[in-house]
């Protein structure tokens, strides 16, 4: 028996398969354009023919998907209405993908949970509800991933082509903060006055605003290959995007610090994505805060996920403070 989980990231969804009575992980990963032109019995076929198993050896399915801010708990996928989401549109970009891939293994017969977002009906510290969306379903993952290596109290920051900071205090997720809040990623980020402007005149939607705001865009690189080959060479506005996604990232998590002191814990740092494979930055964000952090790799969402499947199949009732509202 395996159990299996769902990473919806911005480029690619990411699979990883654990199975029982072992601490190994099975990777694969298709990127989200790829998953957009398979049917869902490719897909399926592609988990059974990756992992090794059929479809009746696959225990439980934990997926994220979108937002997730149409649901508070995690819910049987036969339950959900709209994927768990309020609506596809709004910040962020939409391949089609994700929608495809939820609804393979909606309809492919295999038990599956979806993961909620954390958003302004979630019951976390209603303080941080001013703002109507906190985080998207895979940070859940990779927090939880965290907390299967037994910390219990923790700021976790994802910092890839957007940052999202989350808090954790005494095992429960309290309170994060969205890309399009406060730090900029790689390509994505909050909008600034010259922003607002140039969504106001017509120029730019707000999305394609959001979606072109982080550090790539201003440095003038297309993608993340090319910044780090030019920190590597010492040009001066490849270091500068590297030391601003650094200041701000701390900044974030200073802000998420913060918040857990009104909890009575501090609690230690993890930075995980794509960001966070690159030296220099964790380097920085260290010096920042004057503390050393823990690095987490690009799957922990989705073995955050699996760890979270593997739990509620053998009974658990509350995840990081979500309800479980599914019986196996």
């Amino acid at each position: 028996m395996i159990y299996v989980g769902v990473d919806h990231g911005t480029t690619a969804m990411r699979f990883t398969a654990l199975s029982e009575g072992k601490k190994e992980y099975i990777n694969l990963e298709i990127p989200r354009t790829n998953a957009a032109a398979m049917s869902g019995e490719q897909i399926i076929a592609a988990l059974e023919k990756k992992f090794r198993v059929s479809r009746e050896d696959i225990g439980l399915i934990a997926l994220t998907y979108s937002m997730g801010d149409g649901i508070t708990a995690i819910e049987d996928i036969h339950t959900v209405q709209h994927r768990g989401v309020q609506s596809i549109e709004g910040a962020g970009q939409k391949t089609g993908g994700g929608s495809k891939v939820f609804d393979a293994i909606l309809n492919s017969g295999i038990p599956a949970v979806v993961i909620p977002g954390i958003h302004e009906d979630s019951n976390t510290d209603p303080r941080m509800n001013i703002f109507s969306h906190s985080t998207s379903p895979e940070k859940i993952g990779i927090a939880y991933h965290a907390l299967c290596k037994g910390h219990q109290d923790f700021v976790l920051s994802d910092i890839s082509s957007n940052t999202v900071t989350l808090g954790v205090a005494k095992g429960k997720i309290i309170g994060a903060i969205d890309a399009c809040i406060f730090a900029p990623g790689l390509r994505h980020g909050p909008l600034d006055v010259r922003a607002i402007r140039e969504v106001d005149r017509g120029q730019v939607s707000a999305n394609e605003a959001f979606t072109n705001t982080g550090v790539l865009k201003r440095a003038g690189y297309s993608n993340r290959k090319e910044l780090i080959d030019a920190a590597s060479g010492k040009e001066p506005q490849a270091l500068l995007a590297l030391d601003t996604l650094a200041l701000f990232a701390a900044m974030e998590i200073a802000s998420i610090q913060v918040l857990l002191k009104d909890y009575g814990v501090q609690g230690e740092i993890f930075i995980e994505g794509s960001v966070a494979e690159i030296p220099y930055v964790v380097e920085r964000i260290e010096h920042h805060l004057g503390v050393q952090g823990h690095v987490l790799g690009r799957w922990s969402a989705a073995i955050g996920c699996a760890e979270m499947a593997r739990d509620i199949a053998k009974g658990s009732r509350e995840i990081l403070g979500l309800q479980v509202k599914f019986v196996l």
